[in-house]
Parts: structure tokens; sequence; C-alpha cells
């Protein structure tokens, strides 16, 4: 789905890559009526619902009150699969305590909850003919850097550790996640004072409906038996087929980003170790966020991320199709089959009590780079963001 804001009288393609902001209210607030705080580093007012006309406020909507220390804040990053970004409110429409949330909504389409909806602005959608979208000049990625030195391509000194040139729909991946990070701590003026999570969600996930109920009390478990937790996850890939007896766990491991990539959620705290190293996550030949965070951790943190993360996944990854995948989407038959393995395990979600049922700790090695990321105009602008806060 796609709309449009005109610049200077301004084209806008939205839901590709708009980071998608919403906070949470403390379990037991409630919204006044007519309550509503506009964030004021937006012009922006509060979101009508699904009865909005589209042409209201076609760039952003916002709806927000002060969310508790003890809640948290998700932020959802949506690119250009709105089928599955329906999935993830799907889920999130039906999980307990639901109504106590903020959320981004499919344009207007969320009537649970009021929300607040950020655009990235150095979408490749905004620059099509320009850095940080592919430039007519650019060297095409495959060209040898002497014969791109030769054809005189803007890029040729910056080839990536692989010899291969950037290919902006894999670039603005790393680019999107890091602003958001930057963004959602230090411009959403409601969130200043904040010291609880922001949980990272993608438009491919999908939520358990008690995500939130086991989300709450995880956060509590790190307070009282974890604090040295650096991070939460609210599940990993591995296949499940029965919740007996491990639903009330969780464990504590080492972070790794192919493993706890998914439902990741952060303090401020670790935010703002994570900025100090901006200039190695920014330099780093990987245009994968997560496998940069990888290698933070073992080369500029103060020490590799412990993570905690609970045996029965609580989200579940819909989308086994786009960048890293060349299978058709298939959303209606993926969501089916996660529907089918929670309501086969109905009896034993929203447990009353987490235990922490392991700690496995394992050192790492640094990660394998795969490359996409040599430009140099990629790393200054990345290290933008910070300076933009």
């Amino acid at each position: 789905m796609r709309f449009r804001i005109y610049k200077r009288k301004v084209l806008i393609l939205t839901l590709v890559v708009a980071a998608c902001g919403f906070v949470l209210w403390s379990s037991n607030g409630r919204q006044r009526k007519n309550e509503a705080f506009s964030p004021p580093l937006l012009d922006a007012e509060p979101a009508r619902g699904a009865g909005a006309r589209a042409g209201d406020h076609p760039a952003v909507s916002v709806g927000i009150r002060r969310g508790s220390n003890e809640s948290a804040a998700p932020l959802v990053a949506v690119h250009n699969r709105p089928e599955y970004l329906k999935l993830l409110l799907d889920s999130l429409r039906k999980a307990q305590g639901i109504d106590n949330v903020f959320i981004n909504q499919l344009i207007a389409g969320v009537d649970f909850c009021p929300v607040l909806q950020v655009f990235f602005p150095f979408s490749i959608q905004l620059y099509p003919n320009e850095f940080p979208g592919t430039d007519p000049r650019d060297c095409p990625r495959d060209v040898e850097k002497n014969a791109a030195l030769q054809m005189g391509c803007i890029n040729a000194e910056y080839p990536d550790s692989f010899g291969h040139y950037r290919e902006a729909k894999f670039s603005q991946t790393k680019h999107h996640w890091w602003w958001k990070l930057h963004f959602v701590w230090e411009r959403v003026k409601v969130l200043r004072d904040y010291a609880g999570l922001i949980l990272f969600l993608e438009e491919d996930h999908y939520l358990a409906p008690d995500f939130y109920h086991v989300f709450k009390k995880m956060w509590q478990l790190k307070q009282q038996e974890c604090p040295e937790c650096d991070v939460l996850s609210l599940g990993t890939y591995t296949a499940i087929r029965s919740f007996y007896g491990v639903a009330d766990k969780v464990d504590v491991k080492t972070w790794k980003s192919t493993e706890h990539n998914m439902g990741l959620a952060l303090t401020r705290d670790a935010y703002q170790k994570l900025i100090e190293c901006t200039d190695t996550f920014c330099t780093y030949d990987d245009y994968n966020w997560d496998w940069t965070l990888q290698y933070l951790t073992v080369s500029c943190l103060p020490k590799f991320w412990k993570v905690l993360v609970p045996q029965v996944p609580r989200i579940f990854h819909a989308g086994d199709c786009g960048m890293h995948h060349q299978k058709t989407c298939r959303p209606s038959t993926q969501s089916a089959q996660i529907e089918s393995l929670l309501n086969n395990n109905k009896q034993y979600l929203f447990p009353e009590t987490l235990t922490i049922s392991e700690k496995f700790m394992a050192a790492l090695s640094p990660p394998r780079k795969n490359g996409g990321w040599g430009d140099i105009r990629d790393h200054e602008l990345c290290k933008s963001y910070r300076r933009l806060q």
C-alpha cells in the first residue's frame, strides 16, 4: 500500500521503511476522554481510529500518553509488505492487555489503540535517483575496482570487502535500524524520562496472545534475578510443538544475532552503550544491523550481551520471503500454521510465574562479515544520525 505527500509539494511513499513507534501505557492506566499529547517534535494530532478519513493527516497521526517505566515501548519497523503488517496487527489485537497499548496503525485501520507514526527521512523512496538511493553515476555492483576507476563512477574507491559496490535496497536496512534507535530514545519527547524497555518488532512478526503478559514478567525477572542481563528477546527461531512443562521457563544466554534478533528489547542503558560504538557500527562492513550488533558485542561493547529469553517463543517469524529469501510470500498460510500451534497449546499460555531454567554463557568469536557496507557515504550518513539528535 502506498500513499503520497508532496515535498515542496513533497512525494513520500509510506509503509516503505517507516519507523512506527508505539508507547505502552502502564498496565492499570486508562486514557481519560479527550486526553492526548502530540509529540512536540512532530506536527501531529491524535489519531481518529478506523473511522478517520485517510486524507485527514497523511503524514503522521498520533495519540500518546506518558508510559510507566514498568511497561514497554514497542517500535515496529515497516517496509513494503502491508499484508504481513496486517498479520502483526491482528496478532496484537488478540493479545491480552492490548487495550492499554499505543501502537502504529496500518494507515487508519487500527481501532483498538491510539497511534504514533514516524517516517524515516532518508528512505530510498524519497531519493530514488541520488544517494541514499541509487545514483545513476554509482558503480554497478559487480564491476571490478580498476574498471570502476576507469569508468569514473562516483563510488569507485569504495567497494566492500568482497569487491562489490553498494546496493541501496540492502544498505538502507542498516540505516533504518540505527536511525530509529536514535529517534525513539532521543527525539520522542514523551519518552525523554522513560526508563523502561523499547521492544523492536518488524512487520513480518507474529505475536502470541500472552506476549505482553510474559514480557512484563520477564522485565520483573530481569530486575529481580538477572540485573546483569543486557537485553530481552521474546523468542528464538527454534521450532517447538508442545509448550507443556516449558511455557513458564526462561533462559539466560549469550546473545546471538541469528537466534535472538526477534522481539529484541533494550533499556536506555543498553542504548547509551550502543551509541558509544557509533563509529564501529557505522563502518563495519555488513549491511545487516543484527550481525553488526553481534560484532559490537565482541569488539566494542564493555562485554558480550546476556539475553533473557523464553523457552517457548512469544514471537514468530511469519515472513519467510523478502530480502533474504526467494520464496513466494504466503502470509495467510504462515499465519494459519502459527495460529494452529498456539491453539493446540493455549492451555499453557499466560503462566502465573516465570522461572529461570538455565544460564548458559558461551564465549563468541567475531562473526563473519557479509559485506554490502563499504561505501563511505553510508558510513558518514550513519554517523550523522547521532548528531541529528
